[in-house]
């Protein structure tokens, strides 16, 4: 979008200098052309240009960040080991005495 804007702006440039040097060039379906409305929808163009400009000069750096967050290798986090409780010891049980 930078690279329209640029073009837009060559643009507004060229319609502002021949419309100020000749306003019956640029404005040539008018009957009777002033500067003052060269001067207006220079102004417009202007704007647009400007605001094309800074909005694609926004996304080319969105996109840039979002390409190195995605290059940057992330550092491993560490898992804490699971705590295996350790095998109960049982007794033998005691011999059951037997009633005569």
């Amino acid at each position: 979008m930078v690279a329209q804007a640029l073009n837009l702006g060559i643009f507004t440039l060229m319609f502002f200098i021949v419309g100020m040097i000749k306003p019956t060039l640029p404005l040539f379906f008018m009957e009777k052309p002033s500067r003052f409305l060269i001067l207006v929808i220079s102004t417009i163009l202007f704007m647009i240009t400007a605001t094309m400009y800074g909005e694609g000069h926004r996304q080319a750096q969105k996109e840039q960040a979002a390409k190195e967050a995605l290059a940057k290798p992330q550092a491993p986090v560490p898992v804490p080991v699971p705590q295996v409780p350790a095998p109960a010891t049982t007794q033998p049980a005691a011999p059951q005495k037997t009633a005569p």
